[in-house]
C-alpha cells in the first residue's frame, strides 16, 4: 500500500502504477496530466501505463465504461502493476467496483494526495493533521473492507454480526478523530499564543503562500538563511516554519513557509491544517510565491487565492512574487501601484536575482521602520500610554508634576498607525509630542 514506505524509497520498492485520467467535459490540459504523473511519482510509483477517457457523464457504478474498464484491466495484467491511480475523486462504491474488476487496488487523487502528506510530515503536529484528514476520508469508505458480506447474501446469523462489526468501526473511528482534534485544538492555542508573543514583540509576519514546488522553501532559506527542504517535488515542504528576517530597513519581519496548495486540494487537508494555516491568518502580508516559468501560472494563482478564501484569508494585503525568473526572459524588477505601494516583485530564489528588490518591498509592505523618540503624554491621553505598556514600547518613563508622562519610546511604525486610530489620530501622534 502507498504509504508504508519512507518517501524516498529504492527503486527495487517502488510500486508499478497505471494511471488512469478521464476527462467529463473540457478536456484535461497537458499540465494537469503531467501534474498527476509527479503526484504518483512523488508517492513512490513507477508509472507502467497511462490511459485516457473521455465521457460526457461519469458512470455512477465505476466512473468510466466497461470497455475502459476492461482496457484498464489489460494494461494491469501486461505490466505487472499493482495499483491503478485516478485522477478523479472516486466514491466509496466506484472505488470498490473498479478495484474488484480490474483486480487490485484503486486510489483517487484526494487518497494520493493524503497519502504523499502521510509520508512528507515529520513534526508531531503535521503527522496528527494529516492522520485526521485520512480518518476522515476513510470514515466514508468502511464499506470498502467489508465487501465479503455480499457473498453471505444475508445467511441466517450473518447480517447482524456484519453490521455490528461495521458500526464498531465506525465508533472506533469516531473516538480516535475527536481525540485527534482536541489534540490539534491544543496546538492551535499554542500557535494562538505564540502569535500573541510576536504581536507583542513588535514582529511583523509576511507569510509566504504559493502552488506547491513554485520555490517557497528556496525563497525562504535565501531570505532567512534557514534550512528548510527544497526539493524540485510536489510537497517538499508539510511543516510550518517561522524565521526572522533581520537585514531589512526599518527592523526585523518574521517569514513564514508551509505546505503549498494544489488544484483540488482535498477539502479534508485543508480543514485538518487548518491550526498550520491559521498563520496566514495573523500574517501583515500574504506572500504569494508564483512559478514565472509555468505556462499554467494563472490557473495556479486562482488555485491559491481560492484556498486562501476557504480558510478567511482572501482580504489580506498580498505581495505577489514571481520566482524562477532565469527560466524566462524576464528581469529582476518591482511593479507598483497608484499609492505608489510594491505589489509584484520578479526574482529569482536560485541566482539571486531580484532579492534586494523583495527584500526592500518587505521592509516596505511590512517592516515600515521603527520610532524611536522621546516624547511627552499629557494625562488626556493615559489610554494612550497604557496601550505603549502593554506593547512593551516603552524604554523610560518620568512623570510630571501635571501628571504628564515623558517617555522614551520603541516601536513599529505600524504600532504607531494603530495606536493612533484608536485615539482619534494617525500615526503623527508621535511627532505631535515629541521632546524638543
Amino acid at each position: 500500500m502507498i504509504g508504508s514506505e519512507p518517501a524516498h524509497r529504492p527503486a527495487a520498492n517502488r510500486q508499478r502504477a497505471v494511471l488512469l485520467q478521464p476527462t467529463f467535459g473540457a478536456p484535461l490540459t497537458a499540465r494537469e496530466q503531467e501534474e498527476f504523473c509527479l503526484l504518483a511519482e512523488s508517492a513512490g510509483c513507477d508509472i507502467v501505463a497511462s490511459l485516457t477517457a473521455r465521457r460526457d457523464q461519469p458512470d455512477a457504478r465505476t466512473l468510466v465504461g466497461r470497455g475502459k474498464v476492461d482496457e484498464i484491466r489489460d494494461a494491469v495484467e501486461q505490466h505487472d502493476a499493482g495499483l491503478v491511480l485516478v485522477n478523479h475523486r472516486l466514491s466509496p462504491i466506484q472505488e470498490r467496483n473498479l478495484s474488484r474488476d480490474v483486480g487490485v487496488a484503486v486510489l483517487d487523487r484526494t487518497t494520493l494526495i493524503l497519502d504523499i502528506f502521510a509520508q512528507r510530515a515529520r513534526s508531531h503536529e503535521g503527522k496528527l493533521q494529516v492522520e485526521l484528514a485520512q480518518l476522515e476520508h476513510l470514515a466514508t469508505r468502511l464499506v470498502r473492507g467489508w465487501t465479503h458480506l455480499e457473498r453471505q447474501r444475508g445467511g441466517i446469523g450473518m447480517r447482524g454480526p456484519g453490521e455490528t462489526q461495521l458500526e464498531t468501526d465506525r465508533r472506533l473511528l469516531a473516538g480516535r478523530i475527536r481525540q485527534l482534534k482536541r489534540r490539534l485544538d491544543r496546538v492551535e492555542r499554542h500557535r494562538a499564543r505564540g502569535r500573541q508573543a510576536r504581536e507583542r514583540n513588535a514582529l511583523p509576519l509576511a507569510a509566504l503562500v504559493g502552488y506547491t514546488n513554485a520555490g517557497k522553501s528556496s525563497l525562504f532559506n535565501r531570505l532567512t538563511a534557514g534550512e528548510v527542504v527544497a526539493r524540485d517535488q510536489l510537497f517538499a515542504t508539510l511543516d510550518p516554519t517561522v524565521r526572522r528576517i533581520d537585514d531589512l530597513d526599518g527592523g526585523a519581519v518574521l517569514a513564514s513557509d508551509t505546505v503549498g496548495f494544489i488544484q483540488d486540494l482535498p477539502h479534508e487537508l485543508v480543514a485538518a491544517f487548518h491550526a498550520t494555516l491559521e498563520e496566514t491568518l495573523s500574517a501583515s502580508l500574504v506572500v504569494h510565491v508564483i512559478d514565472a516559468s509555468d505556462p499554467d501560472r494563472d490557473v495556479q494563482i486562482a488555485t491559491v487565492e481560492d484556498v486562501l478564501d476557504r480558510i478567511g484569508a482572501g482580504e489580506l494585503p498580498r505581495l505577489r512574487v514571481y520566482n524562477k525568473i532565469d527560466l524566462t526572459d524576464a528581469g529582476p524588477g518591482v511593479e507598483r501601484d497608484e499609492a505608489g505601494d510594491v505589489i509584484q516583485v520578479r526574482c529569482s530564489a536560485q541566482t539571486g536575482a531580484g532579492l534586494a528588490e523583495l527584500r526592500t518591498a518587505l521592509a516596505e509592505r511590512v517592516g515600515g521602520g521603527r520610532i524611536r523618540a522621546r516624547v511627552v503624554l499629557p494625562a488626556s491621553l493615559q489610554r494612550l500610554r497604557s496601550k505603549l505598556f502593554e506593547l512593551g514600547a516603552i524604554a523610560d518613563e518620568r512623570v510630571a508634576d501635571d501628571g504628564s508622562s515623558r517617555l522614551v519610546v520603541d516601536l513599529a511604525r505600524r504600532d504607531a498607525r494603530e495606536l493612533g486610530r484608536l485615539s482619534g489620530r494617525d500615526g503623527s501622534w508621535v511627532h505631535e509630542h515629541l521632546l524638543k
